[in-house]
């Protein structure tokens, strides 16, 4: 929040890219801890939908930016300041005041939550405990971090998440690419919007399907294959309903996938909860390096068939690591089995 606030203050391209360096190193360890913190008090069948809801946040967000900023940039010389400063103005406050709330009141684990009562606290962690496969005692962070890198399943996971990012990346040039629908600024701003309010809703009802179910390798399939139809169609097309059309598909399917990812390493890769936390921060840091080279795919428009052509082909990779996954999951619960008959509590795929 004070580095968001204090880039309004920036003169030349050399301050705001320091703010925005600044900026990354204090962002980064938000997602994969606060991914941790909903890990520790949600079981395998209900963290997909609140890690689903969390990136809602950011899939909202991102629906509506382009509006927020065009208003943002309507308040050029207010006070003498352009619009982009009183943007990031504004939203570093906003989120300071945010930030000091959450401090008081978020809990660090189950049991030291200041609103439940103590038998609740303990509820809280014993379920989770009943619910981990191979759970094991506490342990030193570097051990942690030891344990999810020997863990084969973590990198499976990585390679399939470093694929899904790469997907995502279009939410970056999603206005540029909507502009190729032939509209207005404002009216591309505009249309923006509904493929992320149409994605909110699709994430919701994917993410309750796999907790109902308890199944996570064919809802990331389908929701690939949707992705892929999507891809292949706004590159096969210019003609602007289809392309519309391509990226509600696309947009939709991606999201509904990664909070299904994401609480799928958590509950398979959180045998104690360093190990967890260290899988997790793995897990989002190689797959956000994502980012650095795939913004570089956006270079034909109006078609962009690279970049579509390479999310196509990337979504058939997290199909394919999911299909992995899956089969080391089943050959890990066999073992399992084979360990004692009485084992009731085994990996979920």
């Amino acid at each position: 929040a004070i580095v968001s606030t204090l880039t309004c203050l920036a003169r030349d391209f050399k301050s705001m890219v320091l703010c925005r360096f600044f900026l990354g190193v204090t962002e980064a360890p938000f997602i994969p801890a606060a991914f941790y913190l909903l890990a520790t008090f949600y079981t395998r069948k209900e963290l997909a939908l609140r890690v689903t809801l969390l990136l809602c946040g950011s899939v909202l967000s991102t629906a509506f930016a382009g509006l927020i900023a065009l208003g943002f940039f309507r308040m050029e010389g207010i006070a003498g300041l352009e619009g982009w400063r009183w943007m990031f103005l504004i939203q570093g406050l906003v989120t300071f005041v945010v930030a000091i709330g959450s401090a008081f009141t978020l809990p660090n684990e189950p049991r030291d939550t200041r609103w439940l009562t103590p038998a609740q606290r303990q509820l809280a962690f014993e379920r989770i405990q009943r619910d981990t496969v191979e759970a094991g005692p506490n342990t030193t962070t570097v051990r942690g971090l030891i344990d999810a890198a020997k863990d084969k399943k973590l990198w499976v996971f990585v390679f399939m998440l470093h694929a899904e990012k790469v997907t995502i990346s279009f939410k970056n040039f999603l206005p540029t690419v909507v502009k190729t629908l032939g509209f207005s600024q404002t009216i591309t701003l505009v249309l923006t919007c509904p493929p992320y309010l149409v994605a909110t809703v699709v994430m919701l009802c994917w993410s309750m399907s796999s907790g109902k179910f308890n199944e996570r390798t064919w809802h990331i399939c389908v929701g690939k294959i949707i992705a892929i139809f999507g891809f292949t169609l706004a590159a096969s097309t210019m003609n602007s309903g289809a392309r519309y059309f391509a990226m509600m598909c696309f947009v939709g399917s991606i999201n509904a996938v990664d909070g299904i990812l994401f609480g799928w390493i958590a509950v398979t890769c959180g045998q104690t909860r360093e190990k967890k936390a260290c899988s997790l921060a793995l897990a989002n840091t190689i797959s956000t390096a994502a980012m650095i080279w795939s913004p570089y795919l956006y270079h034909d428009p109006p078609r962009f068939v690279t970049p579509m052509a390479t999310n196509a082909c990337l979504s058939v990779v997290v199909a394919l690591c999911a299909l992995v996954m899956r089969w080391m999951l089943r050959r890990e619960n066999r073992k399992l089995r084979e360990m004692s008959a009485e084992k009731t509590l085994f990996y979920a795929y």
